[in-house]
């Protein structure tokens, strides 16, 4: 179910928490999840089902790509081993995780960026809770204007084992959904 797209997600480069760069091309062949997380968001219980997801899968090519983001509400307010060592301990994921970044503005990451752009947001789907979560986001995203990439912390985005960006998945997507679309690429 590969895209027909040309940008190859290998391609990019992202920073460790130790500071040094990781190429993309480290995970070559395998299918990729991208998330922004947050530790004091009302989506960070989603850590235990991307750890029960990797857990499922990553023997079969999968793996979860943590990017730490504190641009919505300063939900991420802490250092990069705090950070992890909060997700290590709560929620005992094993998944890499990656320096905190910005994924909106003038100063979003290259690699949040361009996954953005070829899949932008299209709603946070029906209900209270989708519908309250939409009209605080573009609050919050207003200073960001056309550079307001992602409106949210969990935001998901599934590379394939190509390189190619398959999907992208809101932070209130169900899980099971976004688990069927890994599956289906695994």
């Amino acid at each position: 179910m590969a895209s027909d797209k040309t940008v190859d997600y290998h391609d990019f480069s992202v920073t460790a928490q130790d500071g040094s760069a990781v190429s993309l091309h480290d995970y070559d062949g395998k299918v990729l999840l991208v998330v922004n997380t947050a530790t004091g968001c009302g989506f960070t219980p989603q850590y235990e089902d991307l750890e029960r997801i990797y857990a499922a899968h990553r023997d079969q090519g999968f793996e979860i790509l943590d990017f730490p983001c504190n641009q919505f509400a300063d939900q991420a307010p802490e250092s990069d081993e705090e950070i992890n060592r909060f997700c290590s301990l709560k929620f005992n994921t094993e998944f890499p995780r990656f320096k905190k970044l910005d994924v909106n503005g003038d100063t979003a990451d290259a690699l949040f960026a361009a996954l953005a752009t070829e899949r932008p947001f299209q709603g946070f789907g029906s209900g209270i809770k989708a519908k309250a979560l939409e009209k605080f986001a573009r609050m919050n995203n207003k200073k960001y204007g056309d550079k307001a990439y992602v409106m949210w912390n969990f935001t998901k985005f599934l590379v394939a084992r190509d390189g190619h960006l398959v999907a992208r998945f809101e932070p209130t997507a169900d899980m099971a959904e976004v688990e069927r679309a890994i599956e289906a690429e695994l």
